[in-house]
């Protein structure tokens, strides 16, 4: 019989001092956790003793888990999980799984392929008045990639040529910020960072009805200024071979991050292969490193004007 979960006798002298005190103050997501199992094994009908045995957890474990005295493995987790037939997820208490509704729109998405969830997610923003209309475009050109793509040198060039505003995101998180990228990442750390950043792209969006804007290759580690990006902006995948972008983002001295590592190239790669699927989310894509600049930006200029209909 398995489990992880920790015996009275097994717990810290602190906490066990604590308990014959008559201080019985236990971890918040803990108890949380064990009201989530007993809730969830109501809604089945089912007995502790029941449970027990379909997870393959003593009854006494499964009390403690239960009344929060005690810490499981992820493994035992997911033996209660089986048994109460949920997910891990509404076992841990993910958001999608906080109410009856979630859950139920959580069933309805669970199944489906990348296209009919993208139409899913269009119509969810046009119910809830936070994107535009499906297949509309904006005057708002956001270009997308990892640096070294080209998109400040092509961005720059494509806002002369429409003549819209070039917006380099960011420039505008280092004004909110008052300090460099570097220093705001160092200084305050990557949750900070991603707030400045979401504030620069609102405050983009609602300045600029027409702009070009040049996004930090990070921009879609972050779902709600992504979700931003793709609801108020005509977007633009520039791709390149990994080659390529480190040979312009060392040409430009930026060693940050990618280059500072001995094994940096895998650690690019690594990147790219984990924001593939968020970049190709853009409406155009285009390779940077299939022909020099001149016909490249020709190609864009193209293809951004054919979609906004403007004349070529």
């Amino acid at each position: 019989m398995s489990s992880n979960i920790l015996h009275k006798s097994e717990k810290e002298p602190d906490q066990v001092t604590a308990e014959k005190s008559g201080d019985r103050a236990k971890n918040p997501f803990l108890v949380a956790l064990g009201d989530r199992v007993r809730d969830l094994r109501a809604r089945r009908g089912m007995t502790r003793k029941a449970v027990s045995l379909a997870a393959d957890v003593s009854e006494r474990h499964l009390a403690n888990l239960e009344y929060g005295e005690g810490n499981a493995s992820i493994l035992v987790l997911l033996q209660v999980a089986g048994a109460l037939q949920c997910s891990l997820a509404e076992l841990l208490g993910d958001i999608t799984t906080a109410s009856p509704e979630w859950l139920l729109i959580r069933e309805l998405l669970g199944q489906r392929n990348e296209s009919d969830l993208r139409r899913a997610r269009i119509a969810l923003g046009e119910l809830l008045g936070t994107g535009g209309a499906a297949g509309s475009v904006s005057t708002r050109v956001a270009l997308i990639g990892l640096r070294g793509a080209g998109k400040s040198s092509l961005g720059q060039m494509l806002a002369e040529d429409l003549g819209f505003p070039f917006v380099e995101l960011s420039r505008e998180i280092e004004k909110f910020a008052g300090c460099s990228v570097a220093e705001i990442q160092a200084l305050y750390g990557q949750n900070a960072y991603r707030r400045y950043e979401r504030r620069a792209m609102e405050e983009t969006i609602q300045i600029y009805p027409e702009a070009v804007i040049a996004t930090p290759g990070g921009v879609v580690s972050d779902p709600a200024t992504f979700n931003q990006l793709l609801s108020h902006c005509t977007t633009v995948w520039l791709q390149a071979d990994p080659a390529d972008h480190m040979g312009r983002v060392l040409a430009q001295g930026d060693t940050r991050p990618m280059a500072a590592s001995k094994e940096a190239m895998e650690d690019l790669k690594g990147i790219l292969a984990g924001r593939a699927a968020f970049y190709s989310k853009a409406q155009l894509t285009l390779d940077t490193s299939a022909q020099p600049l001149a016909p490249t930006f020709a190609l864009l200029r193209s293809q951004v004007r054919d979609l906004l209909k403007l004349p070529a």
